[in-house]
């Protein structure tokens, strides 16, 4: 099967899982283009500044924290799934969350998935290289 790129949008404001996410991508085997933003408001104007452009450079995927400042992982998720040019963009919740109320919150506001972050490394560089692997190679994403 044909490995295609996929762009990535990580939204997280933690320094250590931004180079850790980094690092796990760049040794996928598949091109990807990753854009970070730190903030949940600084999320929203990246989404909403590239569904203006003419290019529409918009993310084949979304990596989203639910702990970030301005605006929470749950405000972002719930303003793109209720906006018509950005609902169809997979969002994958990456969090240390393990409560059960922001697990099926998430999914009420659907989320393609929840992932738990691990806190071993060389779990967190699989369940990436995994993430990238189905969105990439299994999953079919929509043309933007």
């Amino acid at each position: 099967m044909e490995k295609n790129p996929v762009k990535i949008l990580l939204v997280e404001d933690n320094e250590g899982d931004i180079v850790l996410t980094t690092e796990a991508l760049e040794e996928c085997v598949i091109v990807n283009e990753l854009s970070v933003v730190r903030d949940g408001n600084e999320a929203l104007h990246f989404l909403m500044t590239q569904s203006k452009l003419e290019t529409n450079e918009l993310p084949d995927l979304i990596l989203l924290d639910i702990n970030l400042p301005k605006k929470n992982g749950h405000e972002v998720l719930q303003s793109v799934k209720n906006h018509p040019e950005l609902k169809h963009i997979p969002i994958i919740i990456l969090s240390t969350s393990t409560s059960e109320l922001d697990i099926l919150k998430a999914y009420q506001e659907h989320a393609s998935c929840y992932i738990i972050k691990p806190t071993e490394v060389e779990e967190f560089l699989q369940i990436m290289s995994k993430i990238v692997e189905f969105w990439s190679k299994i999953a079919q994403l929509p043309k933007n």
